[in-house]
């Protein structure tokens, strides 16, 4: 945590954890008296104060591994003391071994030495940046070659093609890896290989030794193609300039005998494809044919088609409104109930980018997400069209009064919202991060059946325009990751931590953040495995389901909520783990919800008594004013108060 602006006492506390291997917490505000306690987590092999403005230690006999507090004021006047000097490792990293190589000298410019075979290729290479390992020994040469293993096996090269080099912690204490690529066969990938290999890597599709934990990979121009392609002329200089010229003049004397020509064919052909044909110009470098995309269950609307079934847009068919635009409610001519977003201008996309998302929408079908039914691409205008659900959002039906959602019907609800980001995450193809899950991106249809919501182009959107995709933290006070808050850096995990949060609004029907209380520090710190009958929440739980906590289900739900919002991404259960949980505690859970529950399993849906909640198709994010204050951000930090940037 270096260079995140933390401030204030550093606590004792914090050196009692005994997993904790180091703590790294340079270039901030931390000030005071750094105080070592007489019992110090036996597996803390280094702690990090350096450039903060601490004014005096206690306790430092107490510690006797490695202390680094350079740049302190507490340090001003002794600089000659260990924990003082600016410490530098003197280990020697790791890097792939080439023993059974002879020089690479040979080699043409930009080329590699191949460990495999020993033979000169173009590698493709990049950065694999790892941000929470659990080591930090850079020569550990088992580590690093179980890594090398994993890259040349799942990445479906020759056995030993990966070389690693410069193997070292950046200035973000994140655990940076030069990785070089070498071809199976021949000396160079082709452009499919390189967009394969690319698309493993960045996507994180491509998984490492657990004890790397996540990472990010930042891939080099793959240049081989233009030094393989720019072999020298045999012309000589005056050849080429002769013929340069020749062939100039050709050119301007064909462009000026044809140009009034071409203009107005051109002219008439634009006018022709954008009253007939909407798609034209969605071809990327000229390689599209301009027709409509081949989509499988997604059907184009003309704009006529869906002004008509709002009534031209009215506000009467408005239904919602957030940062992509507005929607809007409506029947098509088949009868069939739609929800419309409109993009407004600021929101929208180029032509060809929002081709790839409806593509990709379009291959995702599962009966727990929300389906897009279609789109809408004319008179510069981005639509998309999505089946309409309307039993609300699971927030709405957790505080309508007329909404009666029993403990069995909770678990459904749960159990069916998992499957759908199970199915972003693990099936998928690319897999999808959802990035904003939330009680309010969750419907129920008339039989409590939950859909996922709002998991695609309204978030991409926004991120497309600022070109922060992967790396820009986007979601919503009291369901957002932390670990992602502080790195910046997403993973499915980061989902797996707000799907937590929703499972503890099952279990105590409050909002993430209420009155200034978080959720999950008000539930972690009332838990008591002694009490056997509210296991220490029955001040917390729903008093619409406080009799289940009594059940032996009720326990194991909390305990995997708990799993779920874990702050190490690496400690929290995949989804599909989660599916699987839920689903063995629908099956030993006692029936007791009236008749329509004795009959069904883990996959029906049973029916409820409900109010009239407002339809919930709007993407506007609950604001912290709302939540309860300005300072519930700093729940999300146990020790420090994070300083606003």
């Amino acid at each position: 945590m270096s260079s995140a602006r933390l401030t204030g006492e550093v606590p004792q506390e914090l050196f009692n954890l005994p997993q904790l291997h180091e703590v790294v917490m340079s270039k901030n505000q931390l000030s005071g008296v750094l105080t070592m306690p007489g019992s110090i987590g036996t597996q803390l092999q280094t702690v990090d104060f350096q450039e903060n403005v601490i004014v005096d230690v206690a306790g430092i006999s107490n510690y006797k591994k490695t202390l680094l507090l350079a740049m302190n004021p507490v340090c001003s006047d002794k600089p000659t003391v260990a924990f003082c000097t600016v410490q530098k490792p003197n280990v020697i990293a790791y890097s792939t071994s080439m023993a059974k190589c002879n020089s690479a000298s040979g080699c043409q410019s930009g080329q590699g030495q191949n460990p495999a075979n020993c033979g000169c290729a173009y590698s493709y290479n990049g950065k694999m940046v790892f941000r929470a390992p659990s080591f930090k020994d850079v020569s550990d040469t088992v580590r690093f070659q179980q890594l090398e293993e994993t890259l040349w096996r799942l990445l479906g090269l020759r056995e030993g093609a990966v070389f690693l080099s410069r193997v070292h912690f950046n200035e973000d204490n994140y655990l940076q890896v030069q990785v070089s690529l070498f071809p199976s066969t021949g000396t160079l990938f082709n452009v499919s290989e390189v967009s394969r290999i690319g698309f493993l890597l960045s996507n994180q599709t491509y998984k490492p030794p657990p004890v790397f934990g996540p990472y990010f990979f930042i891939a080099d121009q793959y240049v081989p193609f233009i030094v393989a392609g720019g072999k020298k002329s045999k012309f000589s200089t005056g050849a080429v300039a002769g013929i340069a010229v020749a062939g100039g003049v050709l050119v301007i004397a064909l462009i000026l005998v044809g140009l009034f020509a071409l203009r107005q064919k051109r002219r008439n052909k634009e006018l022709k494809e954008r009253s007939t044909d909407p798609f034209a110009s969605w071809g990327a470098a000229q390689k599209d044919s301009g027709g409509a995309p081949q989509l499988k269950g997604a059907r184009f609307f003309s704009f006529e088609e869906l002004k008509s079934c709002t009534d031209n847009f009215a506000d009467s068919h408005e239904i919602g409104a957030g940062g992509y635009g507005k929607v809007y409610k409506g029947t098509l001519v088949d009868g069939i109930r739609v929800a419309i977003k409109r993009a407004q201008s600021g929101s929208m996309q180029g032509a060809p980018e929002f081709k790839n998302e409806i593509e990709l929408l379009s291959r995702v079908h599962h009966r727990n997400l929300v389906s897009l039914i279609g789109f809408c691409f004319q008179q510069g205008e981005q639509m998309l069209v999505y089946e309409f659900v309307a039993g609300g959002t699971l927030r709405e039906n957790l505080v309508v009064r007329g909404t009666y959602l029993g403990w069995k019907k909770r678990l459904r609800i749960a159990l069916g919202s998992a499957r759908g980001l199970a199915y972003l995450h693990e099936l998928a193809d690319p897999p999808i991060i959802h990035r904003d899950i939330k009680s309010t991106n969750i419907l129920l249809d008339e039989n409590l059946k939950a859909k996922v919501a709002d998991f695609g182009l309204s978030k991409l959107v926004a991120d497309t325009e600022k070109g922060h995709v992967s790396t820009q933290v986007k979601g919503t006070l009291g369901y957002l990751d932390p670990e992602y808050y502080m790195t910046q850096q997403l993973s499915e995990k980061s989902d797996v931590y707000s799907f937590g949060v929703v499972m503890l609004e099952l279990v105590s029907g409050r909002q993430p953040i209420e009155k200034g209380k978080y959720v999950v520090r008000e539930v972690r710190q009332a838990i008591d495995p002694a009490d056997r009958d509210y296991y220490g929440l029955r001040a917390i739980v729903d008093p619409a389901i406080r009799d289940a906590a009594r059940t032996p289900g009720f326990r194991r739900f909390v305990q995997l909520a708990m799993q779920c919002v874990d702050e190490s991404a690496a400690a929290r259960p995949t989804m599909g783990t989660v599916v699987k949980e839920v689903e063995a505690m629908l099956l030993n859970e006692p029936d007791g919800e009236g008749s329509n529950s004795a009959g069904s399993s883990a996959t029906e849906f049973d029916g409820a008594g409900r109010g009239a909640p407002s339809h919930p198709y709007s993407d506007v994010e609950i604001t912290r004013s709302s939540y309860g204050g300005a300072g519930d951000a700093s729940d999300y930090m146990p020790y420090f108060e994070v300083k606003p940037k």
